[in-house]
């Protein structure tokens, strides 16, 4: 393969990767509560229903964007 076809090919992916994050839709399973981004002000709500389901499995997921 040349280097101009792996470059349009990465570029392609590139594209098709950002079009399905943006409009594939961001549902979550039955059951599980939506997703929801983290800021000063729902801190709180944040730690309460970690703490309230101690008898539950708890996952925390932080990404960092850098």
């Amino acid at each position: 393969m040349s280097r101009k076809r792996i470059f349009v090919l990465f570029v392609a992916l590139v594209l098709a990767g950002g079009l399905f994050y943006f409009y594939a839709g961001h549902q979550t399973p039955p059951g599980q509560l939506p997703l929801f981004e983290l800021t000063a002000q729902n801190f709180a709500t944040i730690g309460e229903a970690f703490n309230g389901a101690k008898d539950d499995v708890r996952v925390l997921l932080l990404l960092s964007p850098t």
